[in-house]
This record gives structure tokens, sequence and C-alpha cells, in this order.
């Protein structure tokens, strides 16, 4: 893929230097905002991780505790979110969307750097199948490498003749296979798989699960699919949507700034572009303001 968006300054990093021009920012009365911003949105996390240490070792302070003392509201959740380390922000966001509803794009991009206490907290808050599909995406277990024909061919009959033979249908066993074939092969073999599907039963794989499941498990097979067949697309779609109509939704806005910056942004940035005929940068400064806008351009980076 593109190579990850960076901001200018981070080949002459200096960490000593980012702690004290912080430290400077917050101290005394008001805060530099522009000077947190700046700071934060140009440096990679393993830099900002460093930061850290090295504020607690000059000033004996926590830097997200000062942090979170002097901004707030929108800023403050984009600002903390880009200081966490990424597996602890996924998973905090996972488990944030799973205490409202099932955010699908956070289980998209969990990394497979997880925690038995996210595992745990699946295992206590949701039901059966979806329960299920979320352990297998948060631990991660994805296979690596290429596609494998026929075992493509193999995937794509979801149906086994015994299922298909009985009027009902057993819808358990429909998502059990669903599931594992989703959450474990690699995405080039997941993409050989949806072709053979297609050849196979002329539906796309999607529809057929609009039509076969029903509620949060569809909901989540869905988000899955759709990552699957054009992952930056799928984000571009989210952000889209994230800000048009009458109000912004900051939070996803954030959740997927802060989870994809260095990732693919720039890939998302071309999705976005060619299929909404304005730049990411154009929609972010048309639908927000002050310095949360400031942050979300910086780490926007250029105009398309």
């Amino acid at each position: 893929g593109a190579c990850p968006a960076r901001g200018p300054k981070t080949n002459d990093f200096n960490p000593d230097a980012d702690a004290k021009a912080l430290r400077k920012a917050m101290k005394g009365l008001g805060t530099d905002e522009d000077t947190i911003i700046d700071i934060i949105t140009h440096r990679s996390n393993a830099q900002r991780q460093q930061i850290r240490q090295t504020f607690k070792s000059h000033f004996g302070r926590d830097l997200m505790s000062d942090l979170k003392s002097e901004i707030s509201g929108d800023l403050a959740r984009l600002i903390l979110g880009l200081m966490m380390p990424p597996a602890h922000y996924d998973a905090k966001q996972l488990k944030k969307a799973m205490e409202v509803q099932l955010a699908p794009e956070g289980l998209v991009s969990a990394g497979a750097d997880y925690h038995k206490s996210l595992e745990d907290a699946l295992s206590s808050d949701t039901s059966g199948h979806f329960r299920r599909i979320l352990i297998s995406l948060a631990t991660g277990n994805r296979e690596e490498g290429g596609e494998n024909l026929d075992q493509a061919r193999e995937d794509a009959q979801v149906r086994p003749p015994e299922i298909a033979d009985t009027p009902s249908g057993d819808k358990t066993s429909l998502e059990t296979r669903f599931m594992t074939i989703l959450c474990t092969r690699s995405y080039p073999h997941l993409r050989r798989v949806f072709q053979e599907f297609i050849k196979m039963t002329n539906y796309d794989v999607e529809h057929t699960i609009k039509k076969e499941m029903s509620g949060d498990v569809r909901d989540a097979f869905v988000a899955i699919v759709q990552s699957v067949k054009n992952k930056p697309l799928f984000f571009a779609d989210k952000l889209y949507k994230s800000m048009k109509g009458a109000g912004t939704d900051e939070k996803t806005l954030t959740r997927i700034m802060v989870s994809r910056s260095e990732i693919d942004l720039l890939n998302i940035r071309r999705e976005f572009i060619e299929k909404y005929d304005k730049s990411l940068h154009q929609a972010i400064e048309g639908d927000t303001s002050g310095d949360f806008l400031k942050a979300l351009l910086a780490l926007c980076g250029g105009e398309d």
C-alpha cells in the first residue's frame, strides 16, 4: 500500500524539545492549543510514546493528565486518542462501541495486539454468535498469505449440501460457517472467495448476508465484507457519513482519523475524492470548526 501519512517534522524528531514545548504550552494561565496540535498531529504514535516518557522523566508529570486538564471536548478526544498506543485505543473503542451498540468499523481496524481483558469484556457483554465474531476478530488470528483456489471454492459453498436440503435451512450453522471464513481467512483469499461465491450463486455475498441474517450479526458481517472488498473505501464512506446532513458525528470522525492516521489515510483520501468529488480536506473544513478543525486538517495532510 501507500506509505503512511506523516507530518513534515518527523525526520528531525527531538522528544526533549517536544516535551519542553508541550509543558510550556500548558503551564500558567491559558493554554497554547496551536503548539499542542502542531506537535501531536505531526508525530508518529511511537514518537508520541517517547514524548510521554520524556515528559514524565523531565517534569515528573503525566502528559495525558496534563492534556486532560487543559483541553476539552472534541479536541481532547482527538488529541488523547492520538496519544494512546494503537492497540489500547482500538480495545477501548471496541469496549465503548459495545456499551452503546457495536461500531463495526472498530472491528475492522482492530489489530492483533489484544488484551485478555478485552476478551473478558466481550464474553460478558454480548450474546452468542455475535460475541464469537467479536472475539475472533479481537484476537486477530487471521491467516497471513495469499489465496488458495481450491480452498476458496470450498469456502464459497457456504451451504453444505445437508443444509440446503432442509426446508428451513439451519441459520446457526450458516452463521458459524460464515464466521469461520470471514474471521480467519486472509484478505486476498477472501476476495477470491467472494468472486467464487458470485460464480456459484449469482449473488453477491453481501446480498446473501443481508437476506439471510439479521441484527448485530448481520451488521458485523456486512462491515467485514465491505472492508475486505476495499478497506480504504469502507472508511471513506464512514467518514463521509459522519459529516453529511445536519449534525456531525464527531466521535466516528475522530475514531477513524485516529485509528487510520498511520495506516492508510492517503488511500482513504484517494477513495474519498474519487467517490464524493470533494477532498476529505474540504469535507472536514466544511463541517468542523476551531481547534478541532485545525487538528483534523493537520492529521489529514494535504488538499487532494
